[in-house]
């Protein structure tokens, strides 16, 4: 697993602090560790975009690219055409992350909201670019009512395409997680076709860098490097 494509069930959910998570076990592991962000908005010229807080999470360490930045906080392919700006196509993904893993161990290519958000006016999407890689996709989902079926979705999209799904990380736990989300727990795998491989807990993106990489073992399981067990959220 050179290049890990990380996508989501929506927005919002934790993609990036769960990024943050899988590269820095990696990098406690000895690798080496790129992030790639194909398309970031929202953010403004010089502003810290998602790399960037990943590599304050996860360490200096990481190398970080970003291919494309969009002031506006929309998908990809609205907010390229509305800044009159060009879209990011999966070609330029899929280039930019095969040369950056022929010089690291692990790659994270962290895409925009959900797996099919789209890049460009034709459609092309991340799931576009995780098949010119042949990358596995590693799905964020939520904890609480309604994940299932965004999970199944996303799921049956990465099927449909010929993707295998590395697996399945809840983006943000509740501290008091309701009966939905209990439930879920049991649940997320199946829905998915997939492991479900961690939980991190909500405000986890909140932590000093320190205290987040001092934990980060506990909340991902041993596919992505650390210690994490289902079991310990159920009690």
């Amino acid at each position: 697993m050179s290049v890990l494509m990380v996508s989501g069930t929506g927005t919002e959910i934790g993609k990036t602090v769960t990024t943050a998570a899988v590269a820095a076990l990696a990098v406690a592991a000895g690798r080496s560790v790129a992030v790639l962000k194909p398309a970031q908005t929202g953010v403004g010229p010089g502003d810290p975009g998602d790399v960037a807080e990943v590599r304050r999470l996860a360490g200096d360490r990481v190398t970080g690219v970003e291919l494309a930045r969009y002031p506006e906080p929309l998908a990809p392919a609205t907010a390229a055409a509305r800044a009159g700006l060009a879209p990011v196509t999966p070609a330029e993904v899929a280039e930019a992350a095969a040369k950056l893993a022929a010089s690291h161990d692990l790659v994270l290519v962290e895409g925009a909201g959900g797996l099919l958000v789209r890049f460009d006016g034709a459609g092309a999407t991340l799931a576009d670019a995780a098949r010119l890689l042949d990358a596995p996709v590693l799905v964020v989902a939520t904890a609480g009512l309604g994940t299932l079926n965004m999970t199944t979705l996303t799921g049956e999209a990465l099927r449909a395409r010929g993707l295998a799904t590395e697996g399945v990380v809840i983006g943000s736990w509740p501290a008091v997680p309701d009966l939905a989300s209990r439930c879920n727990l049991a649940e997320l795998a199946d829905a998915a076709g997939a492991p479900l491989l961690g939980a991190v807990p909500e405000g986890a993106g909140a932590l000093d860098a320190s205290v987040f990489r001092d934990r980060v073992a506990g909340w991902l399981g041993p596919g992505l490097g650390g210690r994490w067990d289902v079991r310990d959220l159920r009690g």
